[in-house]
């Protein structure tokens, strides 16, 4: 059964906008984009597979234009929260019957808010700060790792490490790994070597400096550690750099288990932080002043956490923390250029606001045999999680028979609660939860042979 191509509307040409477009044409949807920036509009034009229409996303005369009337979707992620909420406001009254905004204004979440989802009907609301919390406070925990994504109901995880240049898995093929160390399942599903990404076949090698992404059980991860001559380090003392929501958010969240100090320039923000943290310490300043660092101890920090709304301030201040050894690193980077080169200057791992929502919206499109979906910040594959139906092609014969995209591959199953590595021989069945890697060309042949 052919999946029906949707008509969707995307106010808001920034990279959040510009990166979802692009995603969704790979998939053959029919995409207008709405952007009142001129040199948005005109980048999106030259760039993108989609109708492009310079105008404000609020204005009756450009929704029309763009199909309101038979949209299946509109989604409004421009920088202000007041065009998103009014736009699928305006939307949801020509009768789309799917809608998102993405929001800064966490108020927007509150049940008892006057302006809220439930209220006007609209569908899915993203707060990326609070994403964004969430997924550093993850990958603290999981201290050796670059990335860290659950699926499964958070049985299954995919982790990415960087390999130093004495680990145990360099130089050799990865069809003879699984044999050596065969008392743990995993799958290696994507190498980054500088900034190309590569699905890995049973030849290639690992070289140092490799980013390497692994699926496998969770309680396999300490065996994954040890084999990539990786350890998670004991976290106590936690520098945050940035107190804004994410910031704020960050330190609430951890402040109860670790010791936390955060550094914010702003005198008003500092005192909002000191009133509504309990237990975390709040120093007024420049992060990227050496002296102030130094002073407050950051060479007695287990981690530094650089979530300033400036990427140059995120990336100065993490390269200090690295020069002064503090063992973890996770820092705030949005714009797409600087993707590519952070793990090349020995940031230990990044986040990005715009790459959250952008899966957080991806999730709520692909729903039916697709349960989650999940970029990684400078790789240009998605991990997928999916369900297959009754009957549906990957389900028919044993996975080595299957013919798979050339671009994609498997990499964990659960059934009843069990998590298993498939080989060639293993069937999949419907009902199954199924995490596979893919390149943008190759989804759309992998979600017709789980339907």
């Amino acid at each position: 059964m052919k999946r029906k191509s949707l008509h969707i509307i995307i106010i808001g040409g920034g990279s959040v906008g510009f990166t979802l477009a692009k995603l969704l044409s790979y998939e053959q949807h029919n995409i207008v984009l709405i952007e009142i920036d001129a040199e948005l509009a005109q980048r999106a034009a030259e760039s993108l597979d989609a109708q492009i229409i310079h105008n404000s996303g609020t204005s009756f005369s450009a929704l029309k234009q763009a199909g309101i009337d038979h949209a299946d979707m509109v989604v409004a992620v421009t920088n202000s929260d007041e065009i998103n909420m009014l736009s699928v406001i305006m939307a949801k009254q020509y009768g789309v019957s799917k809608t998102i905004a993405r929001v800064k204004n966490s108020e927007f979440l509150l049940e008892d808010a006057p302006i809220n989802a439930k209220k006007f009907g609209i569908d899915l609301i993203i707060h990326p700060e609070s994403e964004a919390a969430k997924g550093t406070v993850s990958l603290l925990r999981q201290s050796a790792a670059t990335d860290v994504l659950e699926f499964a109901n958070g049985r299954i995880l995919l982790v990415g490490i960087q390999l130093d240049d004495h680990a145990p898995f360099l130089g050799k093929p990865l069809a003879k790994l699984s044999e050596e160390f065969s008392e743990f399942d995993f799958r290696t599903i994507a190498i980054q070597r500088k900034d190309i990404t590569r699905i890995p076949r049973g030849d290639d090698i690992f070289m140092a400096n490799d980013r390497i992404f692994v699926i496998l059980p969770r309680p396999h991860m300490p065996e994954l550690l040890r084999a990539t001559g990786k350890e998670n380090v004991k976290i106590e003392n936690i520098m945050i750099l940035g107190g804004g929501q994410t910031g704020y958010l960050i330190a609430k969240e951890l402040e109860q288990s670790y010791n936390v100090k955060i550094i914010e320039s702003d005198v008003d923000t500092s005192t909002e932080l000191a009133e509504h943290l309990r237990r975390a310490l709040v120093i007024r300043g420049d992060g990227k002043d050496m002296n102030l660092l130094a002073l407050e101890g950051i060479i007695d920090m287990d981690a530094f956490i650089a979530v300033t709304g400036d990427d140059e301030t995120n990336i100065i201040s993490s390269l200090m923390a690295k020069h002064l050894q503090v063992p973890k690193i996770i820092s705030l980077i949005n714009k797409p250029d600087y993707t590519p080169i952070i793990p090349t200057i020995g940031i230990n791992a990044f986040i990005s606001k715009q790459l959250i929502t952008v899966n957080s919206i991806l999730k709520f499109i692909r729903r039916g045999s697709v349960v989650s979906v999940a970029s990684i910040p400078g790789i240009s594959a998605e991990a997928i999680e999916l369900i297959p139906n009754e009957n549906a092609p990957i389900t028919r014969q044993p996975v080595a028979k299957v013919h798979f995209p050339k671009h994609a591959i498997l990499g964990a199953v659960m059934r009843d609660n069990e998590v298993f590595i498939p080989v060639g021989n293993s069937q999949i069945q419907a009902g199954d939860k199924v995490v596979l890697f893919a390149l943008p060309s190759a989804i759309h042949q992998v979600e017709k042979l789980f339907e």
